[in-house]
Parts: structure tokens; C-alpha cells; sequence
């Protein structure tokens, strides 16, 4: 009687326990970035740049996950699109590649197991952090000029700005088997920037005659792009507000990603 009671709970066990994956998968994505700050104050999604990168991610089990991701994106924004009339007579404007490396942990909601007829989808969240590259550039005379070694904001000499910063990265997705290797994957994804100057635009106007001095006449056109008024002047005042530094840039990314996993399945502990 022992036995078969025994016998009984543990095919009951199996009944009721998943198996457990665990290994590598790979694969790409792509998609579409936005950037919201000081030249996009009112979360305008209607200018998306393109965006695509590489994912690895190790299963640890149906649940926990560890991705690696190298990605890209392009980010834009002009503040003659802005109905804002401050923004508008700023006229200021900027572009930039972003090249990124990420690192993020994963936690599945529901239990997924490749190749699984029943935990074959899972929404899921993720946080972590990455590295990314920009480098804000604005059109003049029809050529790209870099913003950053200008100064456009009365930075001295070696003060500038670091174009390779950190990230605080979060957001969620959606997993959904194809078959039992490849799988489909929609994904959100955020980023909290400790940096003010993704577009080149954070406190105030400089002096314009130090400016020119210490970077030449082209930073104090590119610092003070506004449009003057009845009496021709412009905005681009000593002191006067240029950006909003309380609140830091941020840009995101919305992708399809399609992976395939290299792992294996296997039956769980007692």
C-alpha cells in the first residue's frame, strides 16, 4: 500500500510540474526609438526613428532569464514642429545615432518552456542597465554639425559633456513560441539617463562674447538659432532659460524580436 501511495504521489508531481529549460538563446530585433526632452515636451511619438539590434539570453529556468543586448537607434526633434511659441521662436533642432550595450534580468509572469503545448507564451518585465553613444549633431548649410565640441551652452575647455554614458534600463514584452525553437518577441523598453544633453540643450543661454572667443563664431549661430522678433532681436539673452535641467532626456526603443534557443529541456529535481 506504501508503494503504491508513493507511486501515486509521484506521478502526481509530474502531473503538475513543468520542465525545466535552461541555455542560450539568440537573435535580432527591429524596430522604431523615440526621444522625449527639452526639443519634444510633449511626448510627440509621430517622428520615430529606426531602430534594431542583437539579443542573448540565458534561460535559467522557465521563469528567470539574463539578456544581453547590443543595440541601435536614431533619435531626432525640431522645435519648429512644437506648438509651444517659446519653442517655436527657439528654433533649435538636433539628430543622433545611438549605439548601445545592455544587460538585464528577466522575470517571465506565467511558467514558459520552449516547445511547450501549454507554457508556450508569457508577458514578461525586465530591468538592468547599459551604455550608450551619442553624439547630438544639427544641419547648417546643408552640412552635419557636431553640437558638443562647440560649447553651445558656455561649457570651458575640456568640460564638455561625456558622449558615452550609463542607463538605467526597464520594460516589458510579450514571448510567444513559432516552434519549439524559434520564438516571436514584442518588447518595450525605457531608459533613465543620467545625462541632460542627449539633444545638446539643457540650462541656459551663455555669454555670447565669451562664447565666441573660447569656440569661434559658429558655436554662438548654433547656440542662439532663435528667430528674432519685430525689433530683430533674439531670445538667446545671458542667463535666459535655453532647456529645463530638472528633468533629465530619455529615449526608448519598440521592437519585434524573433530568437531561437540552443538550450534544452529537463525533468525536474526531487
Amino acid at each position: 500500500m506504501k508503494k503504491k501511495i508513493l507511486t501515486l504521489l509521484l506521478l502526481s508531481a509530474l502531473t503538475f510540474t513543468s520542465f525545466a529549460q535552461q541555455g542560450w538563446e539568440v537573435g535580432g530585433w527591429l524596430g522604431v526609438s523615440h526621444y522625449f526632452g527639452d526639443l519634444n515636451t510633449r511626448f510627440d511619438v509621430l517622428e520615430p526613428g529606426p531602430a534594431g539590434g542583437l539579443i542573448a539570453r540565458y534561460n535559467f529556468n522557465n521563469r528567470l532569464c539574463l539578456k544581453f543586448g547590443a543595440n541601435y537607434g536614431n533619435v531626432r526633434a525640431d522645435d519648429s514642429d512644437s506648438k509651444n511659441s517659446f519653442e517655436k521662436r527657439r528654433n533649435l533642432n538636433f539628430n543622433s545615432h545611438i549605439f548601445e550595450g545592455s544587460l538585464a534580468f528577466e522575470f517571465n509572469f506565467l511558467p514558459y518552456v520552449h516547445g511547450s503545448r501549454d507554457e508556450y507564451f508569457t508577458p514578461y518585465i525586465f530591468g538592468g542597465f547599459s551604455v550608450f553613444r551619442f553624439n547630438p549633431r544639427t544641419k547648417f548649410n546643408d552640412e552635419w554639425v557636431a553640437l558638443q565640441p562647440l560649447g553651445t551652452e558656455g561649457q570651458f575647455q575640456s568640460e564638455e559633456y561625456f558622449l558615452t554614458q550609463p542607463s538605467l534600463i526597464y520594460g516589458l514584452g510579450m514571448k510567444w513560441d513559432l516552434t519549439g525553437d524559434w520564438s516571436l518577441n514584442l518588447e518595450f523598453s525605457s531608459r533613465y539617463l543620467f545625462t541632460d544633453y542627449l539633444d545638446d540643450v539643457s540650462t541656459v543661454y551663455p555669454e555670447m562674447d565669451d562664447l565666441e572667443s573660447a569656440r569661434g563664431e559658429l558655436a554662438v549661430l548654433l547656440s542662439d538659432r532663435s528667430i528674432p522678433n519685430d525689433e530683430g532681436i533674439q531670445i538667446g539673452q545671458p542667463g535666459r532659460q535655453r532647456g529645463d535641467d530638472s528633468n533629465h532626456d530619455y529615449f526608448t526603443f519598440l521592437g519585434v524580436g524573433v530568437v531561437y534557443y540552443f538550450g534544452s529541456l529537463k525533468c525536474p529535481r526531487f
